[in-house]
C-alpha cells in the first residue's frame, strides 16, 4: 500500500530540540526573509497560522465488545485554495501538533509544485498492528462519519489519502462511508485519493512519490549548476545510493535507481539493515522482505552485512553514499547525528526527516539536502490527477485512445511505411499520462526551485518556502482573502 515505512528511531537527541511543529515555523522564519516586501507581515502570519484544527475522542467498540476511546485528528492548514489536502496516518504517537505541521508542509508542498489544493492531514492514535481488520474498517468509518457531520470533509472541501499504515483499503471505507452519507454527491468518489484501481483510483499512485523521488535527483545531476554547485560528477551511473526505511516510497526509488545503473549499496527498516558497499539485489531483497519480514538470512558479498533489531543498524545511514534517501518518519536527522552524515546529497522521502539544526549544520558541510516538500510531492501530484478523473469520471486517455492508433496508422500508411508495431501507433495508458505528467511537472518545479536557489544564494529548503509562501501569498491577495481567515481550533468529545 501506498505508505512509508514507519521507523522507530527519534533519539533523545531529537527529541531535545524544537517540536515538529516548531520546527516547520522554523524553516517557515529562515524562509520568509528572502520573501522581502512582497507580502505584508499580517499575512505572513496568516500564512503561518493553522486555519481549523479539530480534535476527536473516538468511543470505539473493539471485536471482544471493550470501549476504547481513541484520540484522532484533523487539520487544515490553509484555505488560500480549495480542497485541502493531505494523508491520514494511523500511529500510535500522534498528535495534534504533529498533525499541524504536516498540514502546513502539505500547503507549501501543493504550492511548490503548482497543484492547486490547500495543506491538510488527519490522524488516529493507534498503534493498527493491535487492530484486526474489522476494526480498522469501523474506526475509519467512524473518524469519516464524525469529519463529514462537520464538514470537513469532501470533494470540495477536504480530500484525505494515505499516509503511515494507512493504504487502499482504508480509504475505499471512507469513500464508501462519505458517499452513504452524501448519495446526491455525483462527485463522491472524489473524497479521497489513493484508492483501488476499481473504485476510482489512478494507475501510478502506487509508484508515485518514490518515482518523484527519482525523477528529481536524476533531474538534478543532470543539471551543470547543480553538479557545479555542490561538487558532483553528472549522471546517475555508478553512483551509491542508502535509503532509510523500506516501505513504499524507498522500495519505489530503489527500483528507479537500479534500472538507471546507480547502486543500491544499504537500506534500513524497523527491525533492522543491509549494507553491500557491490550492490543489493533490489527485487531480491524486496521478495526476501515480504517472505521472512526482515533482512535476516539475506545473502551478502563478504563485505556486506545484516544487522537485526538487537544491534545498531541504523549505523547504515552514516556510511559514505552519494545518495541518503530518509524515507522513513520526521526528525530522524537531527543535531545529535548530522555530523555523522557522509553522503553527499540528501533527498527527503519523508516529511520533516531533518530538524532545522541538523540543517544547519549539513550545511556547513556543503551537502546538498532536496526539501521534502520539493522532492517527495509526487504523491500528491498524482492524487490531484486522481481527483481530476474522479471529477471528469473517466479514465485517462480512455476517449482518444482508439482515435490516435487510427490516426497513427493512416500517417504511417501515407508515409510508405509498413513495418511500424502495434506498440508505437496506440495511444497512451492511463499509467503512462500519468507517470510522464508526474515527471513533467516535479521536475519543472525543481527548476524554479534551483533557479531561484541560485538567484538568491540560499538554501534549496529556504528557495522552495520563499516561492511557496509567495505563492500562497499572491493567491490570497488576488482573491482578497487577506486578513480575512478565521483560525479555528475545535476539540470534541464523542460519547
Amino acid at each position: 500500500s501506498p505508505k512509508i515505512e514507519k521507523e522507530e528511531m527519534i533519539s533523545q537527541d531529537a527529541i531535545a530540540e524544537p517540536n515538529f511543529l516548531d520546527q516547520t515555523k522554523q524553516f517557515f522564519e529562515s524562509a520568509q526573509k528572502e520573501v522581502g516586501d512582497s507580502l505584508s507581515p499580517g499575512t505572513l502570519s496568516q500564512i503561518k497560522a493553522c486555519d481549523t484544527t479539530i480534535a476527536l475522542n473516538l468511543s470505539f467498540k473493539k471485536d471482544s465488545g471493550d470501549i476504547e476511546v481513541i484520540p484522532a485528528f484533523r487539520s487544515q492548514h490553509s484555505h488560500h485554495v480549495a480542497p485541502c489536502k493531505g494523508g491520514i496516518r494511523f500511529a500510535d504517537d500522534v498528535d495534534m501538533q504533529e498533525v499541524q505541521a504536516l498540514a502546513a508542509l502539505m500547503s507549501f508542498k501543493t504550492a511548490c509544485v503548482n497543484v492547486p489544493f490547500g495543506g491538510g492531514k488527519g490522524g488516529i492514535r493507534v498503534n493498527p498492528k493491535h487492530l484486526s481488520q474489522s476494526e480498522k474498517e469501523r474506526l475509519m468509518r467512524m473518524f469519516t462519519l464524525e469529519l463529514t457531520k462537520r464538514g470537513m470533509l469532501g470533494p470540495a472541501v477536504d480530500v484525505p489519502a494515505p499516509d503511515v499504515a494507512t493504504g487502499p483499503n482504508e480509504m475505499a471505507w471512507m469513500m464508501d462511508q462519505y458517499m452513504q452519507m452524501k448519495p446526491n454527491d455525483v462527485n463522491g468518489a472524489g473524497v479521497c485519493t489513493g484508492k483501488p484501481i476499481l473504485l476510482g483510483g489512478i494507475e501510478g499512485r502506487t509508484e508515485a512519490t518514490g518515482y518523484g523521488v527519482f525523477y528529481v535527483i536524476r533531474h538534478y545531476f543532470g543539471n551543470p549548476q547543480f553538479c557545479k554547485r555542490y561538487s558532483l560528477k553528472p549522471g546517475l551511473k555508478g553512483k551509491t545510493v542508502i535509503l532509510q526505511g523500506f516501505g513504499n516510497v524507498s522500495l519505489w526509488a530503489a527500483k528507479a535507481f537500479k534500472e538507471e545503473g546507480s547502486l543500491v549499496v544499504g537500506v534500513t527498516k524497523s527491525n533492522g539493515s543491509v549494507y553491500d558497499p557491490q550492490g543489493l539485489d533490489v527485487e531480491a531483497l524486496e521478495a526476501h522482505v515480504k517472505k521472512q519480514g526482515s533482512f535476516g538470512g539475506f545473502p551478502v558479498s563478504k563485505k556486506g552485512k545484516v544487522m537485526g533489531s538487537s544491534e545498531d543498524f541504523n549505523s547504515v545511514i552514516f556510511r559514505e553514499c552519494d545518495i541518503l534517501i530518509p524515507a522513513a518518519r520526521e526528525r530522524s536527522i537531527h543535531g545529535g547525528n548530522a555530523n555523522l552524515i557522509k553522503a553527499k546529497v540528501i533527498g527527503e522521502g519523508a516529511n520533516g526527516p531533518t530538524t532545522f539544526k541538523a540543517e544547519q549544520l549539513l550545511g556547513q558541510q556543503k551537502v546538498a539536502i532536496i526539501p521534502d516538500l520539493l522532492i517527495n510531492a509526487g504523491g500528491v501530484i498524482v492524487s490531484y490527477y486522481e481527483w481530476l478523473k474522479n471529477l471528469d469520471h473517466r479514465i485517462m486517455g480512455s476517449i482518444t485512445k482508439g482515435w490516435e492508433f487510427k490516426s497513427k496508422s493512416k500517417l504511417v500508411e501515407a508515409l510508405g511505411k509498413k513495418k511500424i508495431s502495434k506498440e508505437v501507433l496506440r495511444g497512451p495508458t492511463e499509467k503512462e499520462i500519468v507517470l510522464s505528467a508526474l515527471e513533467d511537472q516535479i521536475t519543472t518545479a525543481a527548476t524554479e526551485v534551483l533557479a531561484y536557489s541560485i538567484k538568491k544564494n540560499i538554501s534549496l529548503r529556504d528557495a522552495a518556502l520563499a516561492l511557496s509562501i509567495l505563492r500562497i501569498g499572491n493567491t490570497l491577495k488576488a482573491a482578497g482573502k487577506a486578513g480575512l481567515n478565521a483560525k479555528l481550533q475545535i476539540t470534541t468529545q464523542l460519547v
